[in-house]
C-alpha cells in the first residue's frame, strides 16, 4: 500500500477530532441537532486552519443515513464515500480553476434536481472569492431561492473579494490561526500513535514556523521525518527549516547587550556557518526580543515554564527597555530592507550593526561634549562643537559627602546624582530613576513612586534597587517605597529638565557660531533646527 501523508492520514472525520475552532463549531453542532439548518454557510480563514475540513464533516453531517445530526456515523455508505471523495451528491468544486461564468452555469444546471443517493445536494465551492462578478451574479440568484434540498458550503482565504450580496445571504465563520501550543500537543498525539520518537523542542519549532496552520504544520512534520530517517530530531528540523539554536541568538542579543561590536560580528559569522535562512532568524530574533519586553513590563505573565528562562531574565536586566524598543524595531522594519540587501548575510549583519550604532548613547562621545547640527547646502553638511560636558560621577563612586542622609530643599537634585551613579540597568534603573526621595530615618530608606509609574513597582526590582543601595551607601538599608503623589521632582524630571537647557544652549551655540553664520551668508544655508543636538 502506498504511503499516506499524515496531512490526508490524520484529517478529522468528526467535529470532536478538530483541533481548536470552537466557536465555530459550537453553533453548527447546535444547529444539526435541533435542526435550524440555513441554507449556505462561508467558511474563512488562512491556509490550512480547517474550512474545507469543516464543510466535509458538514456535509457528512448532513446526509449521514443515521438521521441528520452533529455526530455522523461514520460507518454507512453516505460516511464512508463522502471520507473516500466520491459521494455522488457532494459537489466539490475549486474556483480558482473555474472562474468562467459558463462554469458556474453549468455547475448549476442540476440544482434544481433532487439527490441521487443523500438527504442533501451539497456544493462545497472552495477559494470562492476567485469567481469573476458574473460567476457571483450567476451564483447569487441561486443563493436567494435554494431549492430545499440544496446546502452551500463556501469557503475562502479572502472574504474582502466577495461581493456584499452574496456574503449577506450566508451564515459567516471565520476560522482563526491555531495557537502554537494546539499544534504541538497535536503533533505530540500523532507521533505517539505513529511511533516515532521526537525531540519536544523539534516539535516547538515546527508550531511556531507553520504560522496557525495544522496544514503546514503536518507537511513540515512529514519533511521532518523524511529528513531525520524516520526520526524527529532538534537539529535536524532546525538544519532543515534553516533556524538558529536558542544558543546563537542568544550570543547575538548578548554582544548587542553589551555593545560589543567585536562579538557581535563573531557571533554573525558563527550563524553564518550553518548557512541559515536569514528572514528566519530575523523572526526569531522579534520573538526573543518580545519576550524580553513582556519580561522588564509585565513579568507575571511571563510562563514559569518558558525555554532558557534565566537567559531570557539576564537579559531584561542588563538591556534597558528603550533598547529592546528600538532593537525590535529595526529588526522589524529590516526584513523589507533584507530582501533589497546583495545577499542575505550582508543584509543581516548591516541590521545588527544598525542596532549598536542606534543605540541611545551609542557615539558622540570620542569629541568630547558639545553640540550637533547639519546645515543643509547645495553641497555641505557641518559638525560644530560647543556646550561643555556635565561633570558626573563615575560608576560605582559614592555621591558626594552627606548624600546618605539627603534633606534639605537640594535633596532632589542630590538624589539625581546619587541615581546617576549607581550599578543598575534594565527596570531596576526605571524604578530609581522614577523615584523621590522622601526620608532615612533608622536606616530605612523611604522613596515615593508617583502613581503614573506604578507599573514599575515590582518586588524584583525594587530588591534589586535595595541592593545596589547597600552597596553605594556602604551599610545595610531597607527600602520602602510607596505609590501615592508627590510635589518633588525624580531623577527622570531632571533629567529632561537638564536635556531642555543643554538642547537650549546648543541651538544658541550653533546660531551664534560665527563660521556658520559664514556659510549661511555665502552659501545661501539653512541650518535644520531639528537636527541639532547636545553631545552628551
Amino acid at each position: 500500500m502506498s504511503y499516506q501523508v499524515l496531512a490526508r492520514k490524520w484529517r478529522p472525520r468528526t467535529f470532536s477530532e478538530m483541533v481548536g475552532q470552537e466557536h465555530v463549531l459550537r453553533p453548527l453542532i447546535n444547529a444539526l441537532d435541533h435542526d435550524r439548518l440555513h441554507h449556505a454557510f462561508l467558511f474563512t480563514g488562512t491556509r490550512g486552519v480547517g474550512k474545507t475540513t469543516i464543510a466535509r464533516i458538514l456535509a457528512k453531517s448532513l446526509n449521514c443515513e443515521q438521521g441528520v445530526g452533529s455526530v455522523p456515523c461514520g460507518k454507512c455508505d453516505a460516511c464512508q464515500e463522502i471520507d473516500a471523495g466520491r459521494f455522488v451528491d457532494l459537489i466539490e468544486v475549486d474556483a480558482a480553476s473555474r472562474t468562467k461564468v459558463e462554469d458556474t452555469r453549468e455547475l448549476l444546471e442540476n440544482v434544481q434536481y433532487a439527490p441521487t443517493r443523500g438527504r442533501y445536494k451539497v456544493y462545497l465551492i472552495d477559494e470562492v472569492h476567485m469567481l469573476s462578478t458574473h460567476s457571483f451574479n450567476a451564483l447569487l440568484k441561486t443563493l436567494e431561492e435554494p431549492p430545499p434540498h440544496v446546502k452551500f458550503l463556501l469557503a475562502t482565504t479572502d472574504p474582502q473579494k466577495l461581493p456584499v450580496t452574496v456574503l449577506s445571504r450566508c451564515l459567516q465563520f471565520n476560522l482563526r490561526r491555531l495557537l502554537p501550543e494546539q499544534i504541538c500537543t497535536h503533533l505530540e498525539q500523532i507521533l505517539s500513535r505513529e511511533d516515532i520518537p521526537f525531540d519536544q523542542m523539534a516539535l516547538v519549532q515546527i508550531a511556531r514556523v507553520a504560522d496557525g496552520s495544522m496544514r503546514d504544520a503536518l507537511s513540515l512534520l512529514d519533511q521532518a521525518i523524511a529528513y531525520g530517517g524516520g526520526k524527529l530530531r532538534e537539529s535536524d528540523v532546525f538544519t532543515m527549516l534553516g533556524s538558529i539554536e536558542q544558543t546563537e541568538l542568544f550570543e547575538l542579543l548578548e554582544a548587542l547587550s553589551a555593545a560589543d561590536g567585536v562579538a557581535l560580528l563573531q557571533a554573525v559569522e558563527k550563524l553564518a556557518q550553518s548557512v541559515p535562512d536569514y528572514f528566519s532568524v530575523l523572526a526569531e530574533l522579534i520573538s526573543a526580543l518580545h519576550q524580553v519586553a513582556l519580561i522588564q513590563t509585565v513579568p507575571q505573565v511571563v510562563d514559569e515554564a518558558l525555554t532558557d528562562r534565566d537567559r531570557f531574565l539576564a537579559l531584561a536586566t542588563t538591556l534597558a527597555p528603550e533598547d529592546v524598543q528600538l532593537f525590535y524595531q529595526i529588526a522589524l522594519l529590516g526584513r523589507k530592507d533584507l530582501e533589497l540587501a546583495p545577499e542575505p548575510r550582508s543584509g543581516f549583519e548591516m541590521l545588527m550593526l544598525r542596532m549598536l550604532v542606534f543605540r541611545p548613547g551609542s557615539a558622540g562621545d570620542k569629541n568630547g561634549g558639545g553640540s550637533s547640527a547639519v546645515i543643509t547646502t547645495p553641497t555641505l553638511a557641518v559638525t560644530e562643537a560647543g556646550v561643555k560636558k556635565e561633570e558626573k560621577p563615575a560608576a560605582g563612586e559614592p555621591a558626594p559627602a552627606s548624600a546618605a542622609s539627603l534633606s534639605g530643599s537640594a535633596k532632589d537634585e542630590q538624589w539625581a546624582e546619587t541615581v546617576s551613579g549607581l550599578k543598575l540597568k534594565g527596570m531596576a534603573r526605571q524604578l530609581a530613576l522614577n523615584c523621590i526621595w522622601k526620608q532615612e530615618q533608622d536606616d530605612v530608606l523611604n522613596l515615593v513612586l508617583t502613581p503614573p509609574h506604578k507599573h514599575l513597582l515590582n518586588d524584583r526590582y525594587q530588591r534589586r534597587l535595595e541592593e545596589v543601595l547597600q552597596e553605594h551607601f556602604g551599610k545595610p538599608l531597607k527600602l520602602v517605597v510607596v505609590c501615592e503623589p508627590d510635589d518633588g521632582e525624580s531623577p527622570m524630571v531632571i533629567q529632561q529638565r537638564r536635556q531642555q537647557e543643554r538642547q537650549r544652549m546648543a541651538e544658541q551655540s550653533i546660531k551664534g557660531d560665527s563660521n556658520v553664520q559664514n556659510m549661511i551668508n555665502v552659501f545661501d544655508a539653512q541650518i535644520q533646527a531639528d537636527s541639532i543636538s547636545p553631545l552628551d
